[in-house]
């Protein structure tokens, strides 16, 4: 079963300046947020798999926005992370069967590589409620410089019987970042940490 999108939000946002210092080249990220149909809202669903084949679609459509928003080539993208916020007559489970089984492999294929965990958060909430979208480096996840997030919002989502899907891509860490740890020029790309 194919997602029923009713909407598809892509923003991106470039840090230029940090503490009065010019970034160059500036931090860019990008977020992609589809409202779905929740298939298995009010009432209890013992088989998730239209969810998770639902995550998978929506892992290869939000990761293209994501590339094609930042005007990068995919293997150029740095961090990812996802989210989902699931309305009131659906569950947690709910995100879960998004986010887990399929998506993070369909983001991958995008971006042509991601040996690291993709980051990801879940809640339940009513219109307007907001998540932070965990990102992680790609390819290593002890990339310190690459520890953020995103904030991610739709004003008219979710309806109690929607999900909200949150895809972000950035094509940089953090603006000036100095805390140590394994650097990006480091990473090895075996085992998904280093």
């Amino acid at each position: 079963m194919p997602a029923r999108i009713r909407k598809i939000i892509v923003q991106t946002d470039e840090v230029r300046v940090e503490m009065g210092r010019d970034i160059q080249p500036p931090v860019r990220k990008a977020l992609a947020l589809a409202v779905i149909d929740n298939p298995c809202a009010g009432r209890y669903v013992e088989n998730l798999d239209a969810l998770a084949a639902i995550g998978e679609e929506l892992g290869a459509l939000l990761g293209q926005r994501c590339v094609q928003a930042l005007g990068i080539a995919p293997e150029q993208a740095h961090s990812y992370g996802k989210a989902a916020i699931v309305g009131e007559a659906g569950e947690l489970e709910h995100a879960a069967a998004v986010l887990h089984p399929k998506l993070g492999a369909a983001l991958r294929s995008v971006l042509g590589k991601g040996a690291a965990i993709v980051p990801s958060s879940k809640k339940i909430g009513g219109l307007g409620t907001a998540i932070d979208v965990p990102l992680g480096h790609k390819d290593a996840a002890y990339v310190r410089s690459h520890f953020d997030a995103i904030e991610a919002r739709v004003a008219d989502a979710p309806r109690a019987n929607e999900i909200v899907v949150a895809i972000a891509v950035t094509d940089s860490g953090r603006p000036l970042p100095r805390i140590g740890g394994l650097d990006a020029a480091g990473i090895q790309g075996l085992d998904g940490l280093r």
